[in-house]
Parts: C-alpha cells; structure tokens; sequence
C-alpha cells in the first residue's frame, strides 16, 4: 500500500486531469467515454472509457498480430460518500487469446483522514499468442512495472498544476437539503445511495444476522438487464456476489448466471453457492470457457445434426429447432461417439448463452433464456435404442446441472404414438420446475389455436412446419453404416477427448496428504501452481530435500483388505524423515478454503527435490506436533469421513523465462480462477506490485 499526504478530493481532482489523454504516458494515446452513470444526490458515478495504448513491442510481433494500437476497457466507480475510487481494467484486444486484468484502488487512510492511500494488482493469462508468448509477458511486465512507476508522478504533476491555479482545497461531497417536514419520506423508505458499479445502491439499514452493509440494486440496472425480483430474491443475489467478490480477486460471473443459480435453487443461498461452486470448477477443468473458440464441428454432424438457431420468439428469446424424428442418433453416436455429441450440446448452449447477451441488448430488456422447438415428425424405435438414450439422459443432467434456467420454453411439435414411451424414459431425469415449461401437440395440433402462433411469430415459422420463414437447420437423414466404428476406437478417442485438460485431481484424507514431487536442477528455476479447492478446507506447503522420496507403499492395507486412500492420493515424505534434518520447508503454510483457487509461484534457491504437499485442515491444536499423531496412523488404516479433494496444475519455468519479470511472486486466492489453455507453450503470471501490501 502507498500513500500520499493530500486528501482524497484533491487527488481525485488531478486523477481526472489524465484523461482523455495524458502527455506523460507517451503510450497512452487516447480514451473515448463509452457509458457513464451518476447518482440523483451526486454521491457516485461510473464512468467507462475504450482506451488506446500503443505497446512498446518489436515492429515484427505487431506486424504478425497485424495491429499497431490495443484496446483496453477501464471503469472507474467513484464514491463521493465512502471516499473510494475503484478502477478496473481489462484487454479488449487479443482477449481470446491474453487475459489481462488490473485493479486500483483509492481510499482514506486508516490513521489521517487528509491522507490518501493507493493500492494496485494485476493478473495476466497468455493461452497462445502466435509463438511469442515469453515474448508477450516480458513486454507486459515491463509495461506493468512502468505503469507502477509513472503513477504517483503523474498525479503530483497534476497536482502542482492545481497549485498553480490557485486550486490547494476540494470541498467534500456532502448530500443535499434535506426536504421540507412536510414532504418528508419515512427513515425506511429512504433513497439508497450508489456506492459502487453495476448498478449497486448502499443504504443504511444492516441486517441482525450480519455485521457487513446491505446493499440495494439500482431498479433500472434490474428492470434491464435482470427482470423483476422481490427484496428477498435482491438481497440473496447481493449476499452471493458479495461472497463472490470477498474470495475472488479476478472476473466473475455475471448478474445473470449468478441468478440463474439462485432461481434453480429457489433462492436457498447455500445450495445455490454449492451448485454453482460445482459448475465453475467443472467449467474450468473441461476448458468450456473457450470452447466456442477451439470447438470444431466435425463435417458429419453439420450434414446430419438436425438443429440450429432460428430467429426469436415473440418475447425476443432465441429460437433453437430440433428435428429430432429425422435424426439418426444411432449412426452419430456410432460414428463419432457419445462424448463428440456431448462437447456440440454444450457448444450450443454456449451459443444460447452469448445469444441471449446479444438480444439483451437488442431488444432492451433482460433475455435470460431461449425456446426449443422440437420436431418430432419420423419418430420411431429406431431412437429409443438403448446406447443413444443413454447418452440422452447424460445431457439432460449434465446440462440441467451447468446451464440451469435457461430453457424458458419447450414446444414439441407432431408427436406420434411412439413418444410416450421416450416421455417415460427421461422425464424422471428433468426436474419438475423444467417439466413445467413443456408443451406438446400431437398430430396438427400446433397449428391452431394455442399453437405455434402464440409463441413465434408467423414471419419465423419454419417452412416445414407450414410457415414462410427459409430454415437452415439440415434434414438430417441416415448416417451411412459404412462409415460406423468399433466400440474399442471410439472408447479410447473419448477418453482422450475428456481427458485433454491441463488440471490433475487428487483426494487429501485425514493422515493422507496428497504430494507431488518436481527436481529442479537449474537453481532460479520458478515454480508455479495453480490449485482449486473442491471440497473441505487444506493447508498447503512447499518443501525441498536433497534426497530423492518414494512414494509411501500400502502393500500393507491391501492385503488385509483395509479400505486406502484412493488410487489419484500420493504421499512421498516418509514417515522416517524429520523436517530441518532430511527435509525443510520454504515457503510459509497457506491455508486454503473450500472454493477458493490458489496461483502463485515460488523461485527456487537450491537445486534437489521440492514437494508440494496438499493436507487436510485442522484445528491449531491438533497441529502443534510435527510428530505423527495415534488418530494419523489409524485414520490410514481405514477410510475416513474427513475428505477433501483438490484440483491441480504444476509447471516449472526456466529463470531465462522470467527475467525482467518480477523475481518472486505472491500466491493469491480468488473464488474461482480463470481457466488455462492446455497448451504447450501456456504461460501463466500472476503479479501482485509491490506497493500493494
């Protein structure tokens, strides 16, 4: 943490002297205000510009990016009341493939209310970038370091030009004449006050069951971008992002699949915050965040896939048709396999998501969710072969898990005397708020009143169900059995298809720590890690030894048929060796919590043989001893009800990799953190400056 002796209104004054351009920073070229908000009493304001930055980087890697200028995104959320500004900045350019993020903070000190304090960090992920990634980092930490460097002198520079108008005093903000006694609201019906971005009001009152402020969201951000809510269902989404924010420094979800977990769960906070802990772990460790931008369609499921995105329905939703009765789920899923089916279902609903951002905007007002159209014309038994719904009802749950509440309508259309058994089959696997949004005509039904018409209009209705609207979803057809596969093949392609992730999991029991080891042989060399808590709280340690460990052998357990700890468990520190003589410890013990993500990195000092170890938490008191304790060796011996698993990734990077990088680098939490790319050449830092302590 820096500070300066000047009151915050003050340099709040010459901070906005930097804009729209600042002399000083000559790669700053220019800011464009893209919105801006402002409080009825003048309290707050948000403000968002598109910067202009030309990136000190070689002739030849801009030519082959093809750009001469990047494109940042930067909002400032001021609080004239709280007396902070909170700035937040992220790339526009290349977002697909470098993640960059920055936050800055301007507060009160604690101890002299005429002192400002000023804090800064900043988080980088480089998935590819066209084989200049070390290159990239390099050129960003630079810039990161000069920006640190430039800051405070850029303000004092404005500040001595406030001097030399004369300007030495700011007034603070203080709100507005009260009204006249007559026309006075009651204390409870108040206005709320703006205090801070996306729309969030602060208001007064506190709730019993917490200490922390409530907080109020702003009706118009509600009515367009959220749909109505009642103030419970307001506040249960306020408590969860308030969560969300406390343990996550870096991006996180959206208003709109925060609620969408908190309508799927009725608004019970607990299992909403578990279920959608569960989805973005899930997310991160099978890559979906990027899946739209590394999935490729195979060629048979674009000639024999019968579905596709249509128009809108009346409400604006986006329109997905399914021609299901001319689809050969049977050659599909012998020719590709169940798991290619499964990445295209969830590219779809990644699609509906984005879909829904776009017709938000479109249409103004909030679009959460999409109608499906199912066809269900040619339905036979040919589609109730065994392997195909069961590859149905894994969809059903897994995208009922991941993407809850955004099926807003189901219309299935010509359902003939086949469909009832299907009905039977999978409706035990849709949850009954789901069933509810379903509707089905048989035969021509959907043709009269109640039909199609109440629900998309006649300009969109496809030309197969007698409409004028030109529909590109494929006919579908037989899958030729020609081009059929062995189960073997198939199995072992969708086992490396699922398995293509970057992230390891291991399982940490009480008396069963879960350890990996790295030799490094070049001294300087840095270690990352970058480490998900699914379950339970752990703690984790960082070790070196000179000695070369084995793994623990539990030869032991299994023959007498005792119960181990499971087979993705590791423990190589024997339970011979003693800490300071075979074995030390270089980095001080971090406890994480369950749902948090750690990345950090250490720079190693010797060369040997470092251990990270993952062990189950416990109270101080238990820990005191580094001696194995009685219920240690007994909780091994049989399987305890104490479990946590974590979900890892570890790489060693060269110290050539990191020079004019920072030399070491702090671990960090955030509730969940961004996911990587499995890519070879994937660089990963996590930078936090040094003023920010």
């Amino acid at each position: 943490m820096d500070w300066t002796g000047y009151p915050f209104e003050l340099i709040m004054a010459a901070y906005e002297r930097r804009f729209p351009n600042c002399p000083l920073i000559p790669m700053f070229v220019n800011s464009v205000i893209i919105s801006e908000c402002h409080s009825e009493d003048g309290a707050s304001q948000v403000i968002e510009r598109r910067c202009t930055v030309d990136v000190e980087a070689p002739r030849l890697l801009k030519k082959i990016a093809g750009v001469e200028h990047m494109y940042f995104i930067q909002k400032n959320s001021l609080n004239r009341r709280e007396r902070t500004l909170h700035i937040e900045a992220y790339n526009e350019s290349f977002s697909s493939r470098v993640n960059v993020y920055e936050h800055c903070c301007y507060t009160v000190h604690p101890e002299n209310e005429d002192w400002t304090c000023f804090e800064q960090s900043a988080s980088m992920d480089i998935k590819s970038f066209f084989g200049f990634e070390s290159t990239a980092e390099k050129i960003a930490m630079k810039q990161y370091a000069t920006s640190i460097k430039k800051g405070k002198e850029i303000i004092e520079f404005h500040l001595k030009q406030l001097e030399e108008e004369g300007i030495t005093h700011v007034p603070r903000w203080a709100p507005p004449p009260a009204p006249t006694p007559s026309h006075s609201l009651p204390v409870s019906s108040a206005r709320a006050i703006p205090a801070c971005s996306r729309g969030m009001k602060r208001y007064c009152t506190s709730t019993k069951s917490s200490e922390l402020p409530c907080y109020k969201l702003d009706a118009d951000y509600i009515s367009r971008y959220l749909g109505k809510l009642t103030p419970f269902q307001e506040s249960c989404l306020i408590r969860l992002r308030q969560w969300l924010q406390e343990t996550h420094k870096g991006k996180i979800p959206k208003d709109q699949h925060v609620l969408r977990f908190l309508r799927s769960r009725d608004f019970n906070l607990e299992k909403a915050k578990e279920a959608l802990c569960q989805t973005l772990t899930w997310r991160k460790q099978h890559q979906i965040d990027f899946l739209l931008d590394t999935w490729q369609c195979p060629q048979l499921l674009q000639d024999y896939y019968t579905g596709g995105w249509h128009h809108h329905n009346k409400d604006g939703r986006p329109l997905y048709i399914l021609r299901l009765g001319q689809m050969d789920t049977k050659g599909l899923v012998r020719v590709l396999g169940e798991e290619t089916l499964l990445r295209h279902v969830l590219s779809i609903n990644e699609e509906g998501l984005r879909h829904c951002e776009e017709n938000t905007k479109i249409f103004g007002k909030p679009i959460s969710c999409w109608t499906c159209l199912v066809d269900l014309e040619g339905l036979n038994m040919r589609h109730l072969w065994r392997p195909g719904i069961k590859a149905l009802l894994r969809m059903i749950e897994l995208v009922g898990a991941n993407y809850p509440e955004t099926l807003g309508r189901l219309l299935i259309l010509r359902a003939p005397r086949v469909f009832p058994v299907l009905w039977t089959l999978v409706s035990p696997f849709i949850d009954e708020n789901t069933r509810k949004k379903f509707l089905i005509y048989a035969g021509n039904d959907y043709q009269g009143p109640g039909g199609l018409v109440d629900y998309i209009n006649r300009d969109f209705i496809p030309d197969f169900l007698g409409g004028d609207a030109l529909c590109d979803v494929p006919e579908g057809g037989l899958v030729p059995k020609s081009l059929y596969r062995m189960a073997e093949e198939l199995e072992s392609e969708e086992v490396k298809l699922w398995n293509e992730t970057i992230y390891k999991s291991a399982s940490v029991l009480k008396g069963a720590p879960h350890e990996v080891l790295i030799e490094i042989t070049e001294v300087s060399s840095v270690i990352t890690w970058d480490f998900d808590v699914c379950k339970d709280d752990v703690i984790f340690n960082i070790y070196h030894s000179r000695r070369a460990p084995q793994p623990v052998k539990r030869d032991g357990l299994s023959a007498h048929n005792l119960a181990c700890p499971a087979g993705n468990n590791v423990q190589l520190i024997d339970r011979s060796w003693m800490l300071g003589q075979d074995y030390s410890m270089v980095e001080t013990a971090l406890t994480c919590r369950e749902g948090e993500s750690v990345q950090g990195s250490h720079v190693t000092r010797w060369s040997g043989f470092y251990i990270l170890q993952w062990r189950l938490y416990s109270s101080p008191s238990c820990t005191s001893s580094s001696r194995p304790r009685v219920d240690d060796v007994l909780a091994s011996l049989q399987v305890s009800s104490h479990k946590c698993r974590v979900m890892y990734f570890t790489e060693v990077l060269r110290s050539t990799d990191f020079r004019g990088s920072m030399s070491s680098l702090e671990s960090s939490h955030s509730a969940f953190s961004l996911l990587s790319a499995a890519t070879s050449s994937s660089n990963q830092s996590q930078t936090e400056s040094s003023i920010s302590r």
